[in-house]
């Protein structure tokens, strides 16, 4: 047999995987939406990535981290699908081989996540037999044209390609509709408002300066950081929503949705920072969260002694520790949060519930899609993080930020330093800055909220023009002062005066 042309081949390889893709999301649609192999695929990547990758990804892409994961995904199987139709020029085996190994892949992977059913296996079942199926159909009728093809073998072939990719088209959007059926926005909308019983004490003016460059005290809710694993939002209504609470306790708990919001609400303003936050970080946001506290519903449950875990569990899966003294502080304000700056939680930040523990870092505490709740010991069961190699038990640490200068920007006339500080739930008690290694300079506090928030600062600068440095340190209300020294995120967050350089012109 003649070769096939080489732009021949490569578009039966890239048909094949396309059919593949979308036979397997569509059936994912009626499964279990992550169960599409692509997407299960994506979730073990990042089950299975080194630490330290991952904090690249996110130090270097942010909240587009995920973005940029399933881009290059995308870009290797188009690789791969070229390079299939290329080995196969002379006979269909080599793809056929892939095209088995990508449909195998798949199946690990749905067999890997702790979040899908049974049911899930048909979808990379069923990504497998259209790919081998497919490649094998367009290699077989592009075989029949070669090595001199006539006008009607050519218009065959053209026929059958364009029905796959039709097909294939038609299939994922079908599988992407069937998908997200489950309308969450009108669940959320249902819900209504949730009022508090007790409210968190009013904002007081003077609380941020933002019109000097910080941010403003309450993060708007479509601005607040989201690091999570998630590469689909769970999509969970809140009438099928169940929270259990089991393991080391006197009484199991099943409650549901309309149970926790029959219970008296309370507000707290909370803010929520990232372990992964580089000294100088975004990823820190402020919100005033509605919820039933945790304490209460753990001690209903009936804690027993040794329990020194509560071991959470979100929809997906994903999994934190949170230490049992801490979320039965009762000054400690750990919620199961139900809403966010005056609505229910937003899809991508737990909807229906998640906790909310102030002064734990999120990995420890912050289990967004919260469905369950086990009183357990750090000894018998490992978190999600701590089986990568990161700290069981991860207070927030005494941390500043510059807002303004800005890093490397120029500045006329006379400077006004401003940021953020924080050291929940302790409370900021001092900042200071200084200039070009010189002395330090006490700043200007905003209005204090309360400990389990941050807190701006703002200072007037008399710089000579020329190139100057600026540090700053925080100080906490027990009297520990941010260490000097860089330390990055693992295992357990970072510490370091940040540093930003500027011109005065």
């Amino acid at each position: 047999m003649d070769l096939m042309k080489r732009s021949t081949a490569a578009l039966i390889g890239l048909l094949g995987v396309a059919a593949a893709l979308a036979a397997g999301h569509l059936v994912a649609g009626l499964v279990g939406p992550s169960a599409s192999p692509f997407l299960a695929v994506g979730n073990t990547a990042i089950d299975f990535t080194p630490s330290p990758l991952k904090d690249f990804a996110v130090q270097a892409f942010g909240t587009y981290d995920k973005l940029v994961l399933l881009l290059g995904m995308a870009v290797v199987l188009l690789a791969v699908a070229v390079g299939a139709g290329l080995l196969s020029r002379r006979s269909p085996l080599p793809g056929t081989v892939l095209a088995v190994a990508l449909g195998l892949l798949g199946v690990a992977a749905v067999l890997y996540r702790p979040d899908l059913g049974q049911l899930g296996i048909f979808a990379p079942i069923a990504s497998l037999v259209a790919g081998v199926v497919v490649f094998r159909w367009l290699h077989t009728k592009a075989t029949a044209t070669e090595p001199t093809p006539d006008a009607e073998g050519r218009r065959t072939f053209l026929i059958a390609s364009g029905a796959t990719a039709a097909s294939a088209g038609l299939a994922g959007l079908i599988g992407q509709f069937v998908g997200t059926r489950v309308d969450v926005e009108a669940s959320r909308r249902a819900v209504g408002d949730l009022k508090p019983t007790s409210s968190a004490p009013a904002i007081p003016s003077g609380a941020d300066f933002a019109a000097e460059g910080s941010p403003t005290f309450i993060t708007p809710n479509k601005d607040f950081y989201r690091i999570d694993t998630a590469l689909s939002v769970p999509r969970i209504r809140a009438d099928e929503w169940v929270l259990r609470v089991h393991g080391m306790v006197d009484r199991e708990l099943n409650l549901r949705y309309d149970d926790l919001r029959r219970r008296d609400l309370v507000e707290r303003t909370v803010t929520l920072v990232c372990v992964s936050n580089e000294v100088g970080g975004p990823y820190i946001s402020t919100a005033n969260f509605v919820g039933v506290p945790l304490r209460d519903v753990l001690m209903e449950a009936g804690v027993q002694q040794g329990a020194d875990q509560l071991f959470s569990t979100s929809v997906d899966g994903w999994t934190a520790g949170s230490p049992v003294d801490v979320v039965l502080e009762e000054d400690r304000g750990a919620l199961i949060a139900l809403a966010m700056n005056g609505e229910p939680l937003p899809l991508e930040h737990g909807f229906p519930a998640r906790l909310v523990v102030p002064g734990l870092y999120g990995y420890v505490s912050a289990t967004k899609w919260v469905v369950d709740l086990e009183l357990t010991t750090f000894a018998d069961r490992q978190a999600y993080w701590l089986e990568r190699g990161w700290a069981a038990k991860a207070p927030v640490k005494v941390m500043s930020r510059i807002d303004r200068p800005e890093h490397r920007s120029t500045v006329s006339g006379r400077v006004v330093a401003t940021g953020v500080a924080w050291a929940q739930p302790t409370g900021v008690a001092k900042v200071e800055v200084r200039v070009d290694n010189g002395p330090w300079q006490t700043t200007t506090l905003s209005a204090d909220v309360n400990d389990s928030t941050w807190r701006m600062w703002r200072i007037e600068l008399d710089i000579a023009p020329g190139g100057h440095t600026i540090e700053s340190r925080a100080t906490d209300k027990s009297g520990s002062t941010q260490p000097q020294a860089r330390v990055s995120p693992v295992p357990d967050g970072a510490t370091g005066w940040h540093s930003i350089s500027f011109t005065v012109g």
